[in-house]
């Protein structure tokens, strides 16, 4: 089986938007993380109230079932914000890579704002706070998340050519980003 791929990060850093683009160019099949919430958690959002680890266990084992499901391995749109939800994504499905697309804070808020989504801006603190950034023994990419998606999707394949297992080298015309979301 391919190697799973999880596009990570804060609400309005385009996980979505790249995870489906990411998966139409390589021919997988890509695994809307929205869609695996519960209503309960969707609920929880909608109101402006933060996830427990408690809310998020449910979610991160339904995407970790889809992406194990998907045939020639899924591309899915996932928050997975900290290690330990990463590491249950990896419990459930062996070896994955995780894409962060890095966003300003001010464009996030802009994003967020500027969309029909059950995720309020006025949640994006509480996501920040709970963000670990991926570390190098992780498989992970971080990646400009203001290029256009085209360039994000080719700085992905870049970094890891053969999608598989082996040590990353920053993609070509890659500059080391700030990780700071505050301005």
């Amino acid at each position: 089986m391919s190697t799973p791929i999880v596009v990570m990060g804060v609400s309005g850093c385009g996980k979505s938007t790249l995870a489906r683009d990411l998966a139409n160019r390589i021919g997988r099949t890509f695994i809307e993380g929205d869609d695996c919430h519960p209503p309960a958690n969707v609920a929880k959002m909608s109101a402006g109230i933060s996830l427990t680890d408690d809310d998020r266990r449910p979610f991160l084992e339904k995407v970790s079932a889809a992406l194990l499901a998907a045939e020639g391995g899924g591309v899915a749109s996932c928050s997975a914000l900290r290690r330990r939800y990463r590491d249950l994504i990896r419990m459930r499905c062996g070896h994955v890579l995780f894409v962060l697309p890095i966003v300003p804070y001010g464009d996030l808020v802009g994003r967020m704002l500027g969309r029909d989504h059950f995720m309020p801006a006025s949640l994006l603190d509480s996501q920040l706070a709970t963000l670990e950034l991926p570390t190098p023994d992780e498989f992970a990419v971080l990646i400009d998340g203001l290029m256009d998606t085209p360039s994000q999707v080719r700085a992905v394949l870049s970094a890891v050519p053969d999608l598989g297992i082996g040590s990353l080298r920053k993609p070509d015309g890659y500059t080391d980003m700030q990780c700071s979301y505050h301005e």
